[in-house]
């Protein structure tokens, strides 16, 4: 077994890889690079190694710098610093053609597609955009994050991807140690915070500041949810993210629509609006709690039913109408080969699939494709700037 654990390797970049690092070979071996560009020349710094044919590690000198480098403006976007961001130290153009060039090559390898992408740039830049997050607290009762694929926690003072209203309220104040704090901030500017900690091997939830819901529009409607459950972290995203399933969905008046993994409804009331009152909307939420709040949300359109419950069990349990078109939203490990199945089994026209994860997506793509659906449309947003992460929608034919 070899481990080069603490050593320091000479190496030349080569491409993004999915998961916020580069590619490059030291005698013979894989290095996984973080905080270097592709065609870089760098000193990396080996920080994980179990052995086997790769490797992990940072780039601590930079011999021969990309023209795409710049300085991070969080002086913690460094070696051994905090693993909120991965891209901090390009440009936001470098950036979205790094995540682009990841998609493509998750849809090359997974599902046997060649796919131009361009990564599309939202509203406001890539600071103080994040308005919802969970900051860690250590043994002295400081906030922080935490190191990449690490369980330290980094203290911070500022985060400079945090929305104001966010993290700005969390620091410089001593917090449980070894809690969690919840912190967001909603449409209307109101502040959220939670501190989540452990008594007796119980989780307690001590409420801050703020209430226990959160108000946020899209859609051309106003939302009320937990204020510490699932909304996107872009202003800018939910926003986005309904007008292109608005676009793609096809849904004619009348039709029925399914919308998986539905949250608190965003995309069912889209579909809503194109069915009209003689249509019909199938939503599927698992956590109850947003389930509830979906309900509470769209009760003004009764064409909608909100169902609480596993995907996966709702579509082979819960004797739903056929669809015409499906929405689907699922978390970042994809929907998996049960709930593709079951769409593909019930022939809908469309299927639009938005995802917060390249290779869940081009895995479920490739199922998609054995029951005869193509896809025909991708875009792809920059909805996390900074970081390695970026959000799609597919559509899918049959």
């Amino acid at each position: 077994m070899t481990d080069w654990t603490g050593r320091r390797v000479e190496v030349e970049v080569g491409a993004v890889a999915h998961g916020g690092h580069c590619v490059a070979r030291a005698e013979g071996r894989v290095v996984f690079v973080r905080h270097a560009l592709p065609g870089e020349r760098v000193i990396v710094a080996i920080t994980d190694d179990k052995g086997g044919s790769f490797c992990r590690g940072d780039a601590v000198e930079i011999l021969t710098a990309s023209p795409a480098r710049v300085e991070p403006p969080c002086p913690l976007a460094r070696p051994a610093g905090c693993g909120g961001c991965d891209w901090q130290h390009a440009t936001g153009e470098e950036q979205r053609k790094l995540k682009a060039a990841v998609v493509m090559e998750q849809l090359k390898r997974l599902a046997g597609l060649d796919w131009d992408v361009e990564v599309e740039e939202l509203a406001g830049g890539l600071l103080h955009w994040r308005t919802r997050t969970r900051l860690a607290v250590d043994r002295q009762g400081r906030p922080g994050f935490r190191a990449h694929r690490s369980h330290k926690i980094i203290p911070v003072e500022h985060c400079y991807i945090a929305a104001p209203g966010t993290v700005d309220q969390i620091v410089g104040k001593k917090w449980k140690p070894r809690a969690e704090v919840d912190v967001s901030v909603d449409a209307n500017g109101r502040t959220h915070i939670s501190e989540i900690s452990e008594v007796r091997r119980e989780t307690v939830t001590r409420r801050v500041s703020g209430s226990k819901v959160a108000v946020e529009r899209a859609a051309r409607r106003d939302w009320r949810l937990d204020a510490h459950g699932f909304w996107q972290v872009h202003p800018d995203a939910a926003d986005m993210l309904a007008e292109v399933v608005a676009q793609w969905s096809g849904a004619k008046p009348s039709a029925c629509a399914w919308d998986l993994y539905a949250g608190v409804g965003l995309f069912a009331a889209v579909l809503a609006e194109q069915v009209g009152s003689e249509g019909s909307v199938i939503a599927v939420e698992s956590s109850r709690r947003a389930a509830e709040d979906g309900a509470d949300n769209l009760s003004d359109l009764p064409q909608v039913r909100v169902f609480a419950g596993m995907v996966e069990q709702v579509l082979v349990d819960g004797d739903l109408p056929t669809p015409d078109v499906v929405v689907l939203d699922p978390p970042r490990k994809g929907a998996g080969r049960e709930v593709v199945d079951a769409i593909a089994a019930r022939s809908p026209e469309r299927v639009i699939y938005v995802a917060c994860d390249p290779a869940s997506l081009a895995r479920d793509v490739a199922s998609f494709a054995g029951h005869g659906y193509r896809m025909t449309r991708l875009r792809a947003f920059d909805t996390f700037p900074m970081t390695q992460h970026v959000e799609c929608v597919a559509l899918l034919e049959r």
